[in-house]
């Protein structure tokens, strides 16, 4: 099974409808697949310049090392040079806090991650949560 662009607006479109529902701020939501490439990103209008760079990076980050980035977060507390470095071959674009998670199947293969960014991490992560799993996925945060 593999992540369609289809697969990636629903995700999408479901993350927005949970910003809405909790009226969170504005996001920016980048959708990747199992290999790192972007399917599809949105932003949506009152995000800043960097938002779209920094959800990547929390996608990316979590696709690169194949866990949730809420992992990343709890191992820079600890093993801050482990991330540093991983974050050095990554060339700067690992972003090491909540809000890139990773979409699987049900067999719990990755097929792929989802980077929101533009409120509190923890918020992002709610609405990256319920885009996956609406679109029929499994979300693995890392927590």
């Amino acid at each position: 099974m593999e992540l369609l662009l289809a697969d990636a607006k629903k995700i999408i479109d479901a993350a927005l409808a949970a910003q809405a529902k909790h009226k969170f701020k504005p996001l920016a939501v980048v959708v990747l697949g199992a290999k790192g490439t972007i399917i599809a990103s949105e932003s949506q209008d009152g995000t800043s310049l960097l938002r779209p760079r920094v959800a990547h990076g929390k996608a990316y980050g979590a696709i690169s090392l194949g866990v949730g980035s809420r992992v990343l977060f709890e191992r820079a507390k600890v093993e801050p040079f482990f991330v540093q470095s991983a974050n050095a071959l990554c060339d700067g674009a690992l972003v090491p806090v909540p809000g890139g998670v990773l979409v699987k199947d049900n067999d719990g293969n990755i097929l792929g991650a989802v980077g929101i960014t533009g409120d509190l991490s923890d918020n992002d992560e709610i609405c990256a949560v319920a885009g996956i799993e609406a679109a029929g996925f499994k979300a693995d945060t890392g927590g």
